[in-house]
């Protein structure tokens, strides 16, 4: 105040006016979203649905499309028998995946940067299990490299406090599949939390009880799967449930995390029938989140679903829409997805991506603890958001280089330091891993030909005296922040020196065999003669403690990919 007195008297009160009138501003849309909230609630009560069905908080209504009396603020009570329920056949495999091409080899005298949005979606590989487990061999769009590398958690180092939410750590190794380059491997770390410190939660379970939820992989696996979420929330936390089917509605309104009973008896009682109308439930579940919203706390709708969305918005930009306008409000989106037949991956990646959150998928009840009980903090508690790496490459002693993986996560170069262009958030306790294959200078192992008109006709020498063959930098912005922070760190040449493949950490190794056995299933392009066999060989030597057994899982699905596929 004693410095607003030496302003004028006249500019005084024009600053003061303008100070009332930004927090008059901010109360106004406040309360204009919670009236938008309060009316897709209204309407949800007693508006028709797509399929006319009318939901009404007095009284029950028919059992129709999986949504039997379903009611805002009611409880589930079906009134039809399993038996009188009409049953769900697939008839055809519709699963959808996004198509894409590996990453091609990169000229870096042509493009020394690379740049690209984190992944910390781990869908691809229990997907891939899945199919494998089936007996099958996975369709090649299904595996995604940077999905089944981050499946994994490695040992690098921890920030040194929380100011900096996460740690980068690098490593160099000769390329188990070709001697003549390098895997140099770039590891994010974030910060972890105690169950003790995690903030209050939101939580509105999104749930599909269409009928092609019947399956027992699918519904009910998923009732089991929340189950074992609810057991770890407490009396800080709140769980509301909306359910769609044909239409959408509100099964449980917000309940105390410590109320267990009441809510697995409202997760007990779904049923599965009907056509799927998701675009509704989504919005319906994005008005309950805001109006419970926790300013302080984490706030998160968990969509479970197949993804087969058949009624009302299908389109994937419509819905990629809905999503878009709703993160702005703060409230982040995880998606769950079950089942096969019809799994839609393609759409709920993108609507996790969208939606600021991040993306599973579930095909086992352990699969389930994995995600919603052991990881639980990182899957709901945002460390850094908008995370992006970018590599710059020496063109002095890097002649090529090529990233495995991430290719649906490639930004443009001038989208690094854009802080309007979305990208990937990290969760507590996350790491992230990146592995980039490299051709030195010099070397034997370069792809690409010198082009006889551009003066260059041989490769080149390189520079002796380089001390850095690549330069890594990383932006993000804290939750609640809109401009993003910067972290850079140089990569040494001198790492190159004396490197053996055996003397490499067990973690680089390991990330290098799951990376492997992804290129292996979709084709191995650049793999040589590199085969099942060298990659079951390369993992058990790197499988180390293994205390929840993960790795030696995955040692079995290369066993199992070799045999269906020999």
């Amino acid at each position: 105040m004693s410095r607003l007195s030496s302003f004028p008297a006249g500019l005084r009160t024009g600053l003061l006016l303008t100070v009332c009138a930004l927090a008059l501003t901010g109360c106004l849309d406040e309360l204009r979203e919670r009236a938008e909230a309060k009316n897709v609630l209204e309407k949800s009560k007693k508006e028709e649905v797509y399929t006319g069905r009318v939901l009404q908080p007095a009284k029950p209504v028919p059992a129709q499309d999986g949504l039997a009396n379903y009611s805002t603020g009611g409880s589930y009570a079906p009134t039809q028998s399993a038996d009188e329920q009409p049953v769900y056949q697939q008839e055809q495999n519709t699963e959808h995946y996004l198509d894409f091409d590996d990453n091609p080899v990169k000229l870096t005298l042509d493009d020394p940067v690379s740049t690209f949005s984190v992944d910390v979606d781990t869908v691809s590989f229990s997907n891939v299990r899945r199919i494998l487990m089936a007996g099958g061999l996975p369709p090649k769009d299904a595996v995604r490299a940077e999905e089944m590398i981050n499946y994994f958690d490695y040992d690098y180092a921890k920030p040194a406090d929380k100011e900096t939410p996460f740690a980068v750590s690098t490593e160099v190794a000769p390329t188990p599949w070709n001697p003549d380059t390098y895997l140099v491997q770039v590891g994010i770390s974030g910060y972890d939390i105690s169950d003790a410190e995690r903030p209050p939660a939101n939580l509105v379970f999104l749930i599909d009880v269409s009928g092609s939820m019947n399956d027992p992989d699918k519904l009910p696996l998923l009732i089991n799967a929340f189950k074992l979420m609810v057991a770890q929330l407490t009396a800080k936390d709140h769980v509301s449930i909306v359910v769609y089917a044909g239409a959408a509605g509100v099964v449980l309104q917000p309940t105390p995390g410590n109320e267990k009973n009441q809510i697995v008896s409202a997760l007990t009682q779904l049923s599965a029938g009907g056509s799927t109308a998701g675009g509704q439930g989504i919005e319906l579940a994005y008005a309950m989140a805001k109006q419970n919203f926790q300013k302080d706390g984490i706030n998160r709708v968990i969509l479970a679903t197949d993804g087969d969305f058949n009624v009302g918005v299908t389109d994937f930009e419509m819905l990629k829409d809905i999503i878009e306008r709703q993160r702005e409000s703060g409230i982040e989106l995880t998606t769950l997805g079950f089942g096969g037949g019809n799994y839609n991956e393609a759409l709920l990646e993108q609507l996790a991506d969208v939606g600021n959150g991040n993306a599973f998928y579930i095909d086992t009840l352990n699969e389930a603890r994995k995600v919603l009980v052991d990881e639980l903090s990182s899957t709901l508690f945002t460390i850094a958001k908008d995370v992006k790496i970018q590599v710059e490459f020496n063109p002095a002693v890097v002649a090529e280089y090529r990233l495995i993986g991430y290719e649906n996560r490639q930004l443009k170069r001038e989208d690094f330091k854009n802080d309007k262009v979305d990208a990937g958030e990290i969760g507590a306790g996350t790491t992230v891993t990146a592995i980039y294959e490299v051709v030195l200078v010099g070397s034997e192992g370069a792809l690409v030909d010198p082009l006889r008109y551009s003066g260059q006709t041989e490769q080149p020498k390189g520079d002796a005296d380089a001390a850095e063959f690549a330069y890594v930098s990383i932006r993000y912005k804290l939750p609640g922040e809109d401009t993003s922070k910067l972290i850079q760190q140089p990569l040494m040449k001198s790492e190159f020196v004396g490197k053996t493949l055996a003397g490499a950490s067990a973690d680089l190794r390991f990330a290098a065999a799951v990376a492997a056995f992804a290129q292996l299933l979709r084709g191995g392009e650049y793999l040589k003669d590199f085969d099942y066999a060298d990659v079951i060989k390369l993992a058990q030597g790197a499988k180390g403690p293994d205390l929840f057994g993960y790795r030696g899982e995955f040692i079995q699905m290369v066993q199992l990919a070799a045999a269906t596929g020999s």
